[in-house]
């Protein structure tokens, strides 16, 4: 995921995503590169449009705290703890979009 996000990083500073940039900012967090998902991401994202793929993708948003059950609110109860995870399972095919 750490390199996921170092691609996002370099192309919110309009920075080149490549081999390198990928190398040194996850280097830079502390972590161990990984040279063959460096690879893998940078082949994946040659195709791949991410100011389209990020405008595509659909925006997680956080469950409001639910409000005391009324009468019979057992199905609205169900439906709204089914709604997170489905939120989730969304955003994850929208970060699918990012390798093609």
């Amino acid at each position: 995921m750490e390199y996921v996000y170092a691609a996002l990083l370099l192309h919110k500073e309009k920075k080149e995503i490549n081999e390198a940039n990928i190398t040194n900012i996850i280097k830079a967090s502390g972590a161990t590169v990984n040279e063959a998902q460096v690879k893998a991401l940078i082949a994946a994202l040659a195709d791949v449009n991410i100011e389209e793929a990020i405008k595509a993708a659909p925006v997680a948003v956080a469950a409001a705290p639910a409000a005391a059950p009324a009468a019979g609110g057992a199905k609205e109860d169900k439906k709204e703890a089914e709604t997170p995870a489905k939120n989730e399972e969304q955003a994850m095919e929208g970060l699918s979009a990012l390798f093609g």
